[in-house]
């Protein structure tokens, strides 16, 4: 069913369309935790170490293709809220062609690249042989990841966020399945975990393509009205390659202390790689909560409704904060327990670590909460190069803080988990200065989503 969020309440309508949103990239994490949970409790630290850092690589890979899609997304959002219906139709097929172009490369790039790839994550070298298994298969799943991402973005943008949950829901509970049967069946390794997830992507990406071929033939067919226009690339390209250089420099960032991390050793690499994943789930809600912000703040800006827009982000801001602090609690007063799902109680020394982390991080959830929301309505308002800016300032505090503080002595790894919520701090402080100081231009100039030009 698809929404026009250019009516009704807007709580309502906000949080109806947000929701499953939010279900489905809480099951997409479970894609992770689902490799992390099995292979840390029947493969042991090290392996567990080994498929964490191998995740934060994937997540970098995945932003590209993620950017790439939510750049895209809005853009179609906008013509959606316009009625341009040959407009969108021209988007999509530019979007394709650009997402399969750069999928294609990354492919090749990531095959001919492992052997430097595992040398610049700083891997230690009794993980070097599992590193390199996982990363084999798992590099296989870029073009199921580029299927999904692109079609749950077109159907978001037309306001259906129940598909791209219902695909999610299946691949997610059969990529359990799989890592079950795969590392404790077949005693595969973490070859068996990668294979598992490989398989579900596949699964959940040519699903809702083939859906949403079936149900929107009109959107994906071409004809003589609808070609490659280079105004339609390049319209497409302003946005989505923004867009994807947030992302990729989020991950990038999140990588470049990933590595750190590996160096000071597997009790630290276990450690993180648990608690990332227990982060990352936490905080997930308000980061889905600010990509469904983005494309309801497209539909409006398109639609010329800066009165809705301004009440929505009212909303957007209460509920994120709200959600963000009840998790934050939960997060530092089971830190523990959250802990041990992924780590066997005895290894007494890595659960101690997650915790620091945990209780670190977990304070500052409204803070991100909130960067979220900006990184949002920046790129609906056709802003996309504010989102880089804030994401430059964030990560860019956090490597800089995390190499600087782990130097001193006195903090050590702790100064590598202190530098993620000063990053958040530093780039909200921006954001919102620059929304304060420029809000009337923000919600009245024309941008890309409005032009009419059609060569």
């Amino acid at each position: 069913m698809n929404t026009d969020l250019t009516h009704g309440p807007v709580m309502k309508t906000m949080l109806r369309f947000a929701i499953p949103m939010i279900l489905g990239n809480l099951l997409q994490q479970c894609y992770n935790i689902a490799d992390t949970l099995i292979v840390g409790r029947f493969l042991g630290a090290g392996a567990l170490a080994a498929v964490g850092s191998a995740f934060s690589l994937m997540t970098f890979l995945t932003s590209i293709l993620l950017g790439l899609a939510m750049g895209s997304g809005t853009v179609f959002s906008m013509r959606f809220g316009k009625k341009d219906q040959i407009g969108l139709r021209e988007g999509i097929f530019a979007s394709f062609a650009l997402l399969g172009v750069v999928t294609v490369l990354l492919n090749v790039a990531v095959f001919l690249g492992i052997d430097w790839i595992i040398w610049a994550l700083r891997t230690p070298e009794d993980l070097v042989v599992m590193m390199r298994e996982y990363l084999e298969v798992i590099f296989a799943g870029l073009i199921g990841i580029f299927l999904y991402n692109f079609f749950a973005s077109l159907l978001r943008s037309l306001g259906n966020s129940l598909v791209p949950l219902l695909f999610l829901a299946v691949s997610a509970i059969l990529n359990i399945a799989l890592d079950l049967w795969f590392v404790a069946g077949l005693d595969r390794g973490v070859a068996g975990a990668a294979e598992a997830t490989v398989i579900s992507q596949y699964v959940s990406g040519i699903g809702i393509a083939v859906y949403t071929w079936m149900k929107f033939p009109e959107l994906l067919r071409i004809d003589r009205t609808v070609r490659l226009r280079m105004s339609r690339v390049k319209e497409i390209t302003s946005y989505s390659a923004l867009t994807c250089l947030q992302q990729s420099i989020m991950n990038l960032g999140i990588l470049a202390v990933q590595g750190l991390v590996n160096s000071f050793g597997t009790t630290i690499m276990a450690a993180f790689a648990a608690a990332v994943k227990i982060d990352a789930f936490a905080y997930l809600p308000v980061q889905d909560f600010g990509n469904a912000f983005s494309i309801f703040t497209a539909q409006n800006y398109g639609a010329r409704q800066t009165e809705r827009i301004k009440k929505g982000i009212r909303v957007a801001v209460l509920t994120s904060v709200s959600f963000s602090l009840l998790i934050s609690t939960c997060v530092f007063v089971f830190a523990e327990p959250l802990m041990t799902l992924f780590i066997d109680a005895e290894e007494t020394a890595v659960i101690a670590e997650g915790v620091h982390y945990l209780r670190i991080e977990g304070v500052f959830y409204f803070l991100i909460g909130l960067l979220f929301l900006l990184y949002g309505l920046y790129r609906a308002l056709g802003k996309p190069g504010m989102s880089v800016v804030l994401t430059v300032v964030s990560l860019g505090n956090r490597v800089v803080l995390a190499y600087a503080l782990s130097a001193v002595p006195a903090f050590g790894v702790m100064g590598i988990w202190w530098s993620v919520p000063i990053g958040w701090f530093l780039a909200d402080g921006l954001g919102i200065l620059y929304y304060l100081a420029k809000r009337k231009i923000l919600l009245t100039e024309r941008g890309t989503g409005d032009s009419d030009a059609e060569v």
